[in-house]
């Protein structure tokens, strides 16, 4: 497994140049310039759970609008490959493309352990389950992606600093969506956080 060092609560979040599917180049910072943002990353297409992932912010991304949170998902796929799995699974969704997952190198984004992957039960668990309930099974990454690339979930807010950083336990670990719609004790996540970190009122 990689070892990269993971960013912080407040960090500067890395303004990398990626690929739109319409393999066009844009800088990260366009899309937290005057708004939050949920930088989403991907594993590979042929993943159950990264399925699962998509699935879920994109039955959410209504709830995440409505609290001012944009939803970006980056993937490892070439331009037209993340076309595909995005008119498929994201439709609307913005998606950007990383071939060369310089993004996940940035944000601290590593290899899976054997752990972390094959061997974790609750991976197992989840390929059962979502063999049961959506027929999916795992299947090899197409060509170029990584099957060890573990996923991110990173809250930026409109300074650039990263409100939220989450890192996966395993490759089956999702952030739940209370915590991207809610935060800590129901923080503002478009709130600088150069002060203590306090509940919203109910």
């Amino acid at each position: 497994m990689s070892r990269i060092a993971h960013l912080k609560f407040n960090d500067s979040a890395p303004d990398v140049e990626l690929l739109t599917v319409e393999g066009q180049p844009v800088r990260l910072s366009t899309f937290w310039q005057g708004r939050v943002v949920v930088l989403a990353f991907t594993r590979h297409f042929g993943c159950p759970q990264c399925k699962e992932m998509v699935d879920t912010l994109i039955h959410y991304k209504p709830d995440m609008a409505a609290r001012g949170l944009s939803l970006v998902i980056v993937t490892q796929g070439t331009p037209e490959a993340a076309k595909a799995f995005c008119e498929e699974r994201a439709p609307g969704a913005i998606c950007l493309a990383d071939p060369e997952r310089r993004a996940y190198h940035a944000y601290g984004l590593g290899r899976a352990s054997l752990w972390q992957s094959i061997l974790s039960v609750r991976v197992w668990r989840s390929n059962r389950r979502l063999a049961r309930e959506k027929g999916w099974k795992p299947e090899l990454p197409p060509p170029g992606q990584d099957a060890f690339q573990m996923s991110g979930t990173f809250i930026i807010g409109p300074d650039g600093k990263i409100r939220l950083p989450y890192y996966y336990d395993d490759i089956a670990d999702h952030p739940p969506v209370e915590l991207l719609l809610r935060g800590v004790m129901g923080m503002d996540w478009a709130a600088p956080l150069d002060a203590p970190i306090a509940g919203g009122v109910s």
